[in-house]
């Protein structure tokens, strides 16, 4: 399912500024997890093409040296680390710790060295060494790609550039189970917290 994007030319007059990358980003493969992938998982959303295009930005990242960091959601048995969002999504127990639903599609398992945040809420930034690793890394550029668009990436998004990191949305390599909150978020990312690119875009950048 192609997933839609919206046209920068819609932005409102005093809205959707080019953040534009900065000279040392990072990609960071939020939540690919096996549980929006296999039909069988009470969250699986249909983002196979979404995924496929994350790991065509991936390898372009790692064939130029890039960093590449990973988040995966690992919830405690019976949900003791995850509050009130426990609550509030029951499908959250796919990510209970030792559940293969939890596990990173085959396309982007993690490389030896790469760093991998565990999260239990929807930014890779909160409650996480997600910052200080960035920070370390002497990043200023954050490149997302993964799912789902409406909750973790715009969570993440949002946060990145709170903390003080431009934030890349690749559209093409970012899904949601439904293809409106996938456009009006990607819609509102754009005009208000992040630059919203196409793979290409961001595989160019990448390579640069």
């Amino acid at each position: 399912m192609t997933q839609p994007h919206p046209d920068p030319g819609d932005a409102e007059p005093g809205f959707g500024v080019r953040l534009g990358f900065g000279s040392a980003p990072a990609v960071l493969v939020v939540d690919v997890a096996m549980a929006y992938l296999d039909p069988a998982s009470p969250l699986y959303a249909g983002v196979e093409e979404a995924v496929a295009s994350a790991a065509r930005v991936v390898a372009a990242a790692r064939a130029a040296g890039v960093p590449v960091v990973h988040t995966k959601v690992v919830i405690a048995r019976g949900g003791a680390d995850a509050g009130h969002f426990w609550r509030k999504v029951p499908a959250l127990r796919v990510f209970e710790e030792g559940s293969p639903l939890a596990e990173p599609a085959p396309a982007l398992v993690p490389l030896p060295g790469e760093v991998v945040v565990t999260k239990q809420y929807a930014s890779a930034f909160f409650g996480t060494t997600l910052a200080s690793t960035l920070r370390a890394l002497g990043v200023d550029t954050v490149v997302l790609v993964g799912l789902t668009t409406s909750g973790c990436i715009r969570a993440s998004a949002v946060d990145a550039l709170q903390h003080g990191f431009v934030p890349v949305v690749v559209a093409d390599a970012v899904g949601d189970r439904d293809p409106r909150p996938h456009a009006a978020n990607l819609f509102d990312l754009g005009a208000k917290y992040a630059d919203v690119v196409s793979e290409a875009e961001a595989v160019a950048a990448l390579s640069r």
